[in-house]
């Protein structure tokens, strides 16, 4: 077995990253030692002297709570960690108004003051559950802790359980103190551990439908043509998905996913709960990800003929409009710094298109997933790489991604992570925000990023301009510097 999913689902709280895989923060070598280490188990994560940034897993705990339908989130924490929750109620409006549907979830804070810290506001959530049940009756309650509420021991369990007794609707804890993890992925998990915990149900039937986990589902309309042609649905998870769709993730065919970093423990934990097979392989990013993946859902779900045959329709419209654009991006040298899930596959697509990898730096580094196996994309891609990767764990740490491009002057830097290509801009560099999940999917979305690469790095003029007006505050000391030397040993 993976996971004792039996036992894990009877706890309110699920391992982060750290205790559960072994993910780390702190890594430089290369692509090869990387895979070794991590088939071996002696990967070990190294300490920085020096942390210029970071991000809080409540964010994409409650990130992907929030794009559930008809529920309300209660964030005990202090008004400054609900700085984000305007951002993210405008864009859950927005998407699900982008399918005729109404948006009517909402994240209350409970605002903790000093007084509470001392004393204790349990009390004071049970009251503003009660007020969000009566003025909106959510479908669902999700009481979500804070590092303050971590720290002195709020019992949101139990106040959880009398709430669900006493207002007839699930209410569930949701434990994202930001101080339990430095990788913000185990905010992922925090979430599908509260859903396939508190919401999902037993299976009744088999339905035609597929379960898959994205961000913003942004190609709906895309995704369900193609999955009707292997005669099922799609289950968009969770952005404008209802909690009355969510008690059936059982009943699904399979489940798959546009990013393993986001869909591991969600897919292991259907399979081994409810048998729900979970597609493993590298992501539908690209040629080989795409076919790779289609594939694989037809063999599971039984369509494998059907896949086949849009698979060779795709090819025969889109493969002579790609190698079209190879042509203008062979020889290109990049550098990538995204999460791990993207890091991978970006640089395997990027080799697809006939560029050169010369640095990836990944935010985090799961050496392996929810099932014990060392994540596909990065087995794929050392086995397919013409190079042996310069590769590191940056952790969004932005000084060391530049130190990297000055070093290696590639001729474009990507990110998903706009901050990230910002600065490298101001150092003259093209740059490119990979920030739709769906930019590369398919032989069509592979189509649209050639041309937007080859757009990108034709013309330099911003870039140029702006470097020779900005005086950013590193020295010529720092860029001499060799990126290891700000990793050391953890003892």
């Amino acid at each position: 077995m993976a996971i004792d999913i039996e036992g894990r689902l009877n706890e309110p709280t699920v391992g982060t990253r750290e205790n559960r895989l072994g993910s780390i923060t702190g890594y430089n070598g290369d692509l090869h030692d990387l895979v070794h280490q991590s088939r071996c188990g002696t990967l070990q994560n190294r300490e920085r002297c020096f942390s210029q940034s970071s991000m809080c897993l409540s964010m994409c705990a409650i990130g992907q709570l929030q794009g559930i339908r008809d529920i309300a989130v209660i964030y005990h924490a202090p008004s400054g960690c609900c700085a984000t929750a305007a951002g993210s109620n405008t864009l859950a409006r927005q998407i699900s108004g982008r399918i005729g549907a109404v948006y009517r979830s909402v994240l209350i804070g409970s605002d903790l003051d000093e007084r509470d810290t001392v004393f204790g506001a349990v009390e004071a959530v049970r009251s503003i559950a009660r007020k969000v049940y009566a003025d909106y009756r959510p479908k669902a309650i999700f009481i979500a802790s804070s590092c303050v509420t971590g720290v002195i021991g709020e019992d949101i369990d139990s106040l959880s359980s009398e709430l669900m007794a006493e207002l007839g609707v699930t209410v569930e804890p949701v434990h994202c103190e930001g101080f339990k993890s430095r990788i913000w992925a185990s905010g992922f998990d925090v979430s599908d551990h509260a859903v396939v915990r508190a919401i999902v149900k037993p299976p009744k039937e088999k339905r035609n439908v597929v379960n898959f986990k994205n961000f913003y589902e942004s190609e709906r309309p895309q995704i369900t043509a193609m999955f009707a042609e292997l005669g099922v649905k799609p289950q968009f998870l969770y952005m404008n998905s209802t909690v009355e769709e969510l008690e059936h993730l059982s009943e699904s065919l399979a489940t798959v996913c546009i990013c393993g970093t986001l869909g591991t423990y969600l897919g292991n934990a259907l399979e081994e709960k409810y048998g729900v097979p979970y597609v493993r392989t590298i992501n539908p990013m690209g040629i080989a990800g795409f076919e790779a993946w289609f594939r694989e859902l037809g063999r599971v779900i039984g369509k494998s003929a059907e896949a086949e045959a849009f698979l060779a329709r795709e090819r025969a419209k889109y493969l002579p409009q790609i190698e079209e654009v190879k042509r203008d991006l062979a020889g290109l040298r990049a550098v990538i710094a995204m999460g791990p899930g993207y890091t991978y596959e970006v640089a395997r697509v990027l080799q697809e298109l006939g560029m050169t990898v010369v640095w990836a730096a990944a935010w985090h580094y799961d050496y392996q997933y929810d099932n014990k196996e060392v994540p596909p994309a990065l087995n794929h891609l050392r086995s397919h790489s013409p190079d042996n990767i310069k590769f590191s764990v940056a952790d969004m740490q932005n000084f060391e991604v530049l130190n990297i491009l000055h070093r290696y002057q590639p001729d474009i830097y990507f990110s998903r992570h706009p901050g990230s290509t910002v600065w490298a801009i101001k150092q003259g560099f093209a740059a490119m925000y990979v920030a739709d999940e769906y930019l590369i999917f398919g032989y069509k979305g592979t189509l649209a990023f050639a041309k937007a690469v080859r757009d990108t790095v034709r013309n330099r003029s911003f870039e140029k301009n702006l470097a020779a007006r900005v005086k950013l505050p590193y020295t010529d000391w720092w860029y001499a510097q060799q990126n290891q030397a700000m990793l050391k040993e953890v003892v």
